[in-house]
């Protein structure tokens, strides 16, 4: 799953850069900037994204910088839940359906790629799919790459590259 994982990161770059500066309070920003220098001290980058969330606490860019940390030390059970919140937070703030599996592809201008409310939903919903699927929860992270696939089906977010790891088993092409 190395394909899918660069494009998860990936995403979260941007999205992390497009969450920076919307209302983001400046001293949860430095927080934020501090953790990412501190991440070879991990004790010191997860109290100052504590700190970060104390000071933003329902901002998509803290939630994205604690999926990120979590994500990178390998800690995908811990990753999920910062996935989960980006997930609600998008459809809370595009008045969706609380319930991604009932969003429908009509629900958002899911095909309008500028604009930073879907693209956040699209990605939030594939890095939520794909810790599942790196998680062994396969059936929940098939439903969710599907669904992206569904409401993305230009595959602007590269949702397709996540299904097909998963059709292969994990394998890649030449094995």
């Amino acid at each position: 799953m190395e394909a899918g994982r660069a494009e998860t990161n990936d995403d979260l770059s941007w999205l992390e850069r497009a969450c920076l500066g919307q209302d983001l309070p400046p001293a949860a920003e430095y927080c934020l900037q501090k953790a990412a220098k501190a991440y070879g001290t991990p004790d010191e980058a997860e109290r100052l994204l504590h700190q970060a969330l104390s000071l933003a606490p329902q901002h998509a860019a803290v939630y994205i910088a604690f999926y990120r940390f979590h994500f990178y030390r390998g800690r995908l059970k811990e990753a999920l839940p910062y996935a989960e919140l980006c997930l609600s937070l998008a459809a809370q703030e595009m008045g969706l359906e609380r319930d991604w599996r009932q969003v429908a592809p009509g629900g958002a201008d899911f095909g309008g790629f500028a604009a930073y409310g879907p693209r956040f939903f699209l990605f939030s919903l594939k890095a939520y799919g794909y810790l599942h699927m790196r998680l062994g929860n396969l059936e929940e992270g098939r439903r969710a790459v599907e669904k992206v696939i569904e409401l993305d089906p230009r595959d602007q977010v590269g949702a397709s590259v996540l299904l097909g790891v998963l059709e292969r088993g994990g394998r890649d092409d030449d094995d």
